[in-house]
């Protein structure tokens, strides 16, 4: 109840907030806690996997300090296609030539995505829109009107090039869609692009290797 941070590793499919209730539900039954407040500094989404830093009572009062800081991903890019969603959650929409892409053009185009830039969220995000989370929307079919924002990517690189696959390693600011980022590079390279595996690595100075999973977690949990 004085509060913890837990450094959480999210497995694929899971949401942040289903994070959240498991720890929420296992703190209750195991350790005879009727209320507790507990929440997540930064949602990732279901088909992204890695760091989440969960907070429980009196430690919910620094979430807002770990949502401000940097965010490092590797993500894996499939060039030659898109999707509507910019990952995998949808079908493929879009086929693009992408034979003439070699590193030193992929190096380039990431050259251009360095630093403060104004981007717009995916339609299938978590945005809020007239009460309703865009992807909500996007889901039925609707199409919806976001505003641009303002991020930062401090930096780009490449970790392996086998086209068309590609996986990058991006350290950027909060507010950040990497989907986006995919989508918009494919373009850059003159083809199409799309997110096909998303891990966050680091927030700030926690790195996922100091993160336990949610099966650890519990079973520690009972140790108490």
């Amino acid at each position: 109840m004085e509060g913890a941070v837990l450094f959480i590793d999210k497995p694929l499919e899971w949401t942040s907030f289903d994070v959240v209730n498991k720890i929420r539900r296992a703190l209750k039954q195991t350790l005879g806690i009727r209320k507790i407040k507990v929440g997540h500094a930064g949602t990732l989404d279901p088909l992204a996997t890695g760091l989440v830093i969960v907070c429980t009572g009196k430690a919910t009062r620094q979430i807002s300090q770990f949502q401000d800081m940097e965010k490092e991903y590797h993500a894996n890019i499939r060039l030659g296609a898109t999707t509507p969603s910019f990952d995998l959650e949808t079908e493929m929409d879009a086929i693009y030539p992408w034979e003439h892409i070699t590193r030193p053009m992929a190096e380039q185009a990431l050259t251009r995505f360095t630093g403060k830039m104004e981007q717009l969220p995916p339609q299938f995000s978590a945005k809020s829109v007239a009460g309703k989370r865009a992807y909500q929307l996007a889901r039925a079919g609707k199409t919806v009107e976001l505003k641009k924002q303002l991020i930062q990517i401090h930096r780009m690189e490449i970790l392996s090039f086998d086209p068309p696959e590609l996986t990058v390693e991006v350290v950027c600011s909060k507010g950040t869609y990497i989907r986006s980022l995919a989508r918009d590079l494919g373009t850059a390279l003159g083809s199409g692009a799309h997110l096909t595996a998303l891990r966050r690595t680091r927030i700030g100075p926690y790195d996922v290797k100091e993160a336990i999973s949610l099966e650890n977690f519990s079973k520690k949990l009972k140790l108490l």
